[in-house]
């Protein structure tokens, strides 16, 4: 999950932050972010949504890191 930590990086944002977004501990996210931990299907989402990009980007599928387009 290394993607995890640049694009946090890209954005300014702390892990903290992130947490709070996610309503989870920063400890948490720390472990998303380091491997130690699996993340959740819901925070996945969320994290694709707080860095518009897609799921697959963020877990290493695809290099392409433009989201895909939502259903409405």
């Amino acid at each position: 999950m290394m993607r995890l930590k640049e694009l946090r990086l890209l954005n300014g944002l702390t892990q903290k932050q992130i947490a709070e977004k996610l309503n989870i501990r920063q400890n948490t996210y720390s472990q998303y972010e380091n491997g130690n931990r699996e993340i959740p299907l819901q925070s996945l989402i969320a994290l694709s949504d707080i860095y518009d990009t897609s799921i697959d980007y963020i877990v290493g599928i695809t290099d392409y890191d433009t989201a895909y387009p939502r259903n409405k």
